[in-house]
């Protein structure tokens, strides 16, 4: 293999480790916005629930919720 083609190989490598690294700077935004998005559902799930909970023990109780 003459040395052209192994400086042809090495550009191509870091090319692809360069793109690479894009690809998992993407990803890892994506799982921070992902998992932002999951704690803002966990807490909307949470206050539903609470009010589900007092909507029923008002309804037990006779009242009108």
């Amino acid at each position: 293999m003459e040395p052209q083609e192994y400086d042809e190989i090495i550009r191509t490598l870091v090319h692809i480790a360069a793109h690479q690294e894009t690809i998992n700077q993407d990803q890892r935004t994506l799982n921070e916005r992902l998992v932002a998005a999951i704690e803002r559902l966990d807490t909307t799930q949470a206050r539903i629930e609470t009010l589900l909970t007092h909507m029923i023990r008002s309804t037990e109780n006779g009242q009108d919720a």
